[in-house]
């Protein structure tokens, strides 16, 4: 079981594992993590959480990690530490708390909550699920490559139902 790996420490990356995809929060203290939540980014939710990916708008939380992990593993995964120099954790967490209750843009691609928490971490936004996606040649990789197939069809949908209303 991956939650008695490593004891979280403030300023540590959370990598939650749901099905198909991974959510990631920010470890703050006391057991509580701040992470970036689509309104469909639910503990449990499976592939509903899917949904997360038609949306353009997220909230950042403070929520207690027992909470935002639910019955699904996760692990302290700071893994670009080699690269990036973390931060110092005391700024890590009061960037991360200021946050908190802000409604922020959230895009699958571009702007998701392993960017949010990299940000936070490094000063560095990015997303390896998003990369792997893209680097094996748009091949869809898990549910992030539905969840972008899907997000297209409905803005193409969109599109082309307003164009008609006009």
């Amino acid at each position: 079981v991956f939650q008695s790996q490593a004891k979280p420490k403030p300023g540590d990356l959370i990598e939650i594992f749901r099905p198909g995809y991974q959510h990631w929060a920010l470890y703050v203290g006391d057991g509580y993590v701040v992470h970036l939540a689509p309104p469909s980014e639910i503990a449990g939710a499976g592939s509903a959480s899917l949904m997360s990916a038609l949306t353009d708008k997220a909230i950042v939380k403070k929520e207690l990690l027992s909470v935002v992990a639910g019955k699904d593993k996760y692990r302290v995964n700071n893994k670009h530490d080699r690269k990036y120099s973390p931060l110092p954790p005391s700024k890590i967490v009061r960037c991360a708390e200021e946050k908190v209750g802000q409604e922020m843009l959230y895009k699958l691609t571009s702007d998701n909550c392993e960017h949010f928490v990299n940000e936070l971490r490094y000063g560095v936004s990015r997303s390896d699920q998003v990369t792997e996606a893209v680097v094996a040649g748009g091949v869809a990789v898990g549910l992030l490559g539905v969840g972008l197939a899907i997000a297209a069809l409905i803005g193409s949908l969109r599109g082309r139902r307003e164009r008609e209303e006009q």
